[in-house]
């Protein structure tokens, strides 16, 4: 009797594979970090120093039209003559005299004017004050020349032939360009080493004619500045 042969039975497949459902898979999400503060510091200060630039350049190219356009120039004052008229003696070497000024003012701009108030004047002989006195307030129209007069109460010192004289006027002015007017600026004004002739007794000399230039400053406040 033959032996049966026994075939070794076929390993079991695997099972198939099934893909669970889990979670899915989510990447990170990439965030930028903030720049640190410093770097947002520097950035501003940039900014606002190319800002800063931006507006002076800006301002420079302004004054240099208005520059090539206007042409502006100072108003000009000079003494055209002065003369010391004796009034009363007060000592042997004072008396109390009447000085005739005149002043020529002349604004050499062809499309600028000046608007002034009353112009003080305070006059002094050796750095001490002797009078005082004043002239209108007027409007200095472009290439205009106006011949100014008045008289001041003094009492100067009479040792010597000739008596030593500064001048000092001071007033403001509204400077027009155009159809725009400024705000009032200070003006000053000096007028220095002027001699004239002491009056003896109490006849009065000529009038001396000087045109003596005087020196003019104007002082223009600019937001906080004044220029």
């Amino acid at each position: 009797m033959a032996d049966k042969v026994y075939h070794p039975a076929k390993p079991n497949p695997p099972p198939p594979f099934s893909a669970s459902k889990g979670q899915p898979f989510n990447r990170p999400i990439y965030r930028p970090q903030p720049p640190p503060p410093s770097s947002k510091l520097r950035g501003c200060f940039c900014s606002v120093i190319l800002a800063v630039l931006s507006l002076i350049l800006l301002a420079a190219i302004a004054g240099g039209i208005f520059y090539a356009i206007y042409r502006p120039h100072s108003p000009t004052f000079s003494i055209s003559s002065l003369r010391l008229s004796a009034l009363n003696t007060t000592s042997s070497t004072h008396l109390t005299s009447l000085l005739d000024i005149t002043v020529t003012a002349r604004n050499p701009n062809r499309r600028i004017a000046y608007h002034y108030d009353q112009i003080s004047v305070s006059i002094s002989s050796n750095g001490v004050g002797i009078g005082e006195g004043s002239f209108p307030g007027f409007v200095h129209s472009a290439k205009n020349t106006t011949v100014m007069s008045s008289s001041a109460s003094t009492a100067p010192d009479l040792k010597q032939a000739t008596v030593p004289l500064e001048l000092y006027m001071e007033t403001k002015a509204v400077i027009k360009v155009g159809s725009l007017k400024t705000k009032k600026v200070d003006m000053k004004i000096s007028c220095d080493g002027i001699e004239i002739a002491a009056p003896k007794g109490k006849k009065s000399p000529p009038a001396s004619t000087l045109d003596t230039s005087c020196k003019v400053k104007l002082r223009m406040k600019v937001w906080k500045w004044t220029i």
